[in-house]
């Protein structure tokens, strides 16, 4: 089990309700979607699943403007290619995490087919694993009896991929993770390993269309001369800042089951495997005086702005922040709305299930997965015991 301080992080409360009794009421809805949670009685938000999708793909179109714009004018101008990548970034994890994750589920629309097209379509635009074998994988190896077993591909890409094992301490698991999202080698591997398991399981038309348009855009790049526009603003943050946000989405999605945890059934199992992970932290004392007030509100804003809207923004984007709402209710109709959706049921007393649980930051999320990996039973996730490995799209596994 994870350590006491870190279980007391999991679940202490009123973080959100600090800004919501001591800031202007207009930033409750900007801090609502940077943190995760709503205020006590807040008015729900009217989002939609084709809303997600548009502000999705509006935002990677921005951030190839922003990309595009910036090398055009070059000089300080260049700059401008930070936000321009993050919002790229924002946008592509957007469509994988939660608009291709849904249709995977048949939960867009609720149209089989066209949640079907939609996510072909984003499969073929992100390069990542063939949507027909991922929809199969993921329902039956991710969300049924198998979860976070060895034959969940999470839990295969912290053994194998990341290498992982139980026993190792948080620092060293930290080390190893940091190490390697700075290997070009990894990068390498990752993207290699989504190309081939986007065209390995691909249908002949699929295979067709995808070298199609990727012709179609490098026979444009090359008519243009926008060589660089797409190499800088398109590939690098599509490869190696996509991976990154993955290698540290993957470290806060589940913890691991403790060694003496014998019940291995049952949604107080289930429940326990899975914690939401809010963004921010408690405003300063109202007992502050002097100097050490406005030095305490200036570190906060700063955090705020440089540690936990990064977070939000490029890993923990979408409703990733409610993936346990998920893990209880895949199929819900509300997911557009998670982030209410979520809280009318924890407002309600969770019916049939075990009250949830919250981690408030990302690094004590996952500090809290690591934790869990190290006291989980090193007989149970040995990984000789993985009999048979798609390595193929092990990689893959970073998703939900």
């Amino acid at each position: 089990m994870p350590s006491p301080a870190l279980l007391k992080t999991a679940t202490s409360d009123g973080v959100r309700e600090s800004m919501h009794e001591r800031l202007p009421r207009g930033l409750a809805v900007p801090l609502t979607l940077l943190t995760g949670r709503p205020h006590a009685g807040q008015r729900p938000l009217r989002l939609t699943p084709g809303g997600h999708l548009l502000g999705a793909l509006a935002s990677i179109l921005t951030g190839l403007a922003a990309g595009g714009a910036a090398l055009a004018a070059g000089g300080w101008w260049l700059a401008l290619l930070v936000p321009g990548w993050g919002a790229t970034l924002h946008g592509a994890r957007n469509l994988r995490m939660m608009i291709y994750h849904q249709c995977a589920h048949r939960n867009m629309w609720g149209n089989r087919r066209a949640d079907a097209l939609l996510g072909r379509l984003i499969a073929g635009l992100l390069l990542v694993q063939d949507f027909e074998r991922y929809s199969a994988e993921h329902v039956v190896d991710h969300h049924a009896v198998h979860h976070m077993t060895l034959r969940d591909p999470t839990v295969q890409a912290f053994l194998l991929t990341l290498r992982l094992r139980p026993g190792m301490t948080r620092r060293g698991m930290w080390r190893r993770v940091v190490t390697t999202v700075l290997s070009p080698r990894f990068h390498l591997r990752f993207l290699l390993a989504r190309i081939r398991s986007y065209f390995h399981a691909a249908g002949a038309g699929v295979r067709a269309w995808t070298a199609a348009w990727l012709l179609g855009v490098a026979a444009l790049a090359a008519w243009l001369d926008g060589w660089v526009f797409l190499l800088v603003a398109w590939v690098l943050p599509m490869t190696v800042f996509y991976q990154v946000s993955n290698t540290l989405r993957l470290c806060v999605k589940h913890t691991f089951p403790g060694r003496g945890q014998t019940v291995r059934r049952g949604r107080e199992y289930f429940a326990g495997l899975t914690n939401a992970v809010f963004l921010g932290e408690p405003v300063p004392s109202r007992g502050l005086r002097g100097a050490a007030r406005p030095l305490a509100w200036a570190r906060w804003w700063l955090r705020m702005a440089l540690v936990h809207f990064p977070a939000r923004y490029l890993v923990l984007t979408g409703d990733t922040v409610c993936h346990d709402f998920h893990h209880r209710y895949p199929m819900s109709r509300q997911w557009a709305g998670y982030l209410f959706a979520r809280e009318a049921d924890h407002a309600a007393g969770t019916p049939g299930w075990p009250p949830y649980r919250q981690v408030w930051g990302l690094v004590p999320a996952i500090d809290l997965v690591f934790a869990s990996l190290r006291d989980a039973d090193p007989a149970e996730y040995h990984p000789d015991r993985l009999a048979e490995v798609n390595y193929r799209e092990l990689f893959t596994a970073f998703d939900d």
